[in-house]
């Protein structure tokens, strides 16, 4: 009898299509083709390089296998399969009792994993993956394409407004869609999409209508941004998607919900505030966004946010390059507000997200590690509980 290994595999229910753990990956291990993200088990040495960088955690996982999964099967999947038992081989006593130990380890290592995966909130709405591949994109017709910082800013972040008219495309809040870039990369071949939060919510950018707003930086170099960035209305647009299944809002009208931003990772919070506004419009206290920025004209949807209530959604700005005023980053923020936040830590109904760049991650963590403490509780064991409820949400790249 074989004896059994660990298999590393993604999860394609959660997985994004960044296709950012296959860019990343030293040995090529990990592929793609037009609907699944997945991992060569003759290739993969588990070197671990690839789990760090996934933003939804999708590829932290491992399945304890007497057979590895072929990449066939792994193409086919639209969702993990459970762990399957593993047959005990006829042999000696010591023989049965040192493979059922080194079965247990491995089973052990495989549930451990790298850090938890996300889940998500218990009261979510069922979303839609994956409807859209590569071999079969959507079509859309752009509607709109407005600057959202000031003028003056370096930044030019923008706000897209994609229309798929007929075409069937369900969106909930907090999920992305990919976009394609037109043309060809240097090996010839057509060019990955890039993932974008969707900035609206599920009933459309204006209630009732079939389109999808999205919140893009233009990146200096970056070949995907300038493109959406520069898109004029009329323009048609190849789209994948929609992905992701965990960053999703609760349906629970009591649910209290800790957003954390910086820059463009605003956009999944505007579709969650927007759907509260619409859905329940005399709704108080149960909306806490901190939003971090270089100063005012930097910071997407400045304006329009200024008219959401406060008695609706308080709202905690950090600001890192004003003039005469010492840097403010959002951890700094969550520290100043440490015992509102320590009460929400306690807060069974609370539910809390963080989107942006990478870097903020750390310090958010390290803020929270601290206000927790002060409050008498243990964060890891916080955060993972909240985590396992599906509380507890984390996208950054």
């Amino acid at each position: 009898m074989t004896a059994p290994i660990k298999q590393h595999l993604i999860d394609p229910e959660i997985c994004i299509r960044c296709y950012t753990c296959e860019m990343t990956c030293p040995i090529e291990a990990i592929q793609h083709d037009d609907t699944n993200v997945v991992v060569d088990p003759e290739i993969c040495n588990h070197c671990m390089d690839c789990i760090p960088v996934c933003p939804t955690g999708s590829i932290d996982e491992w399945r304890v296998v007497e057979t590895p999964y072929s990449l066939d099967e792994q193409y086919s999947w639209d969702e993990l399969p459970e762990q399957a038992d593993i047959a005990t081989p006829d042999a000696d006593d010591d023989g049965i009792e040192a493979h059922d130990a080194a079965v247990a380890q491995l089973l052990a290592e495989a549930h451990k994993g790298a850090g938890g995966k996300a889940k998500a909130p218990a009261t979510a709405s069922k979303p839609t993956i994956n409807l859209y591949t590569l071999g079969k994109p959507a079509t859309a017709k752009v509607q709109g394409n407005y600057r959202l910082t000031h003028a003056e800013s370096d930044s030019d972040v923008r706000h897209v407004i994609l229309d798929f008219g007929s075409l069937p495309f369900p969106v909930l809040e907090g999920q992305s869609i990919g976009i394609i870039a037109p043309g060809t990369d240097a090996d010839g071949k057509p060019h990955l999409p890039r993932l974008y939060s969707v900035s609206n919510p599920r009933d459309g950018e204006r209630p009732g209508f079939n389109n999808v707003s999205l919140t893009v930086k233009r990146e200096e170099k970056g070949l995907c941004s300038n493109y959406v960035c520069d898109l004029q209305k009329g323009d048609e647009v190849q789209v994948t998607g929609p992905f992701g299944s965990t960053f999703l809002l609760p349906s629970d009208p009591e649910a209290h919900l800790l957003m954390i931003c910086t820059g463009t990772g605003s956009a999944p919070f505007r579709g969650f505030t927007m759907r509260r506004q619409r859905e329940m419009p005399k709704s108080k206290d149960t909306l806490t966004l901190v939003f971090g920025a270089r100063g005012p004209r930097d910071l997407p949807y400045f304006g329009p946010l200024g008219k959401v209530p406060d008695s609706f959604m308080r709202k905690e700005f950090a600001f890192s390059r004003v003039p005469d005023e010492p840097k403010h980053y959002v951890q700094d923020k969550l520290r100043e507000r440490g015992e509102r936040v320590a009460e929400l830590l306690r807060d069974d109904k609370a539910h809390v997200y963080i989107c942006g760049l990478k870097a903020m991650e750390q310090g958010v963590e390290e803020a929270f590690r601290d206000i927790a403490r002060g409050a008498g509780l243990d964060w890891k064991d916080l955060r993972d509980r909240m985590r396992e409820e599906g509380r507890y949400h984390v996208e950054t790249y």
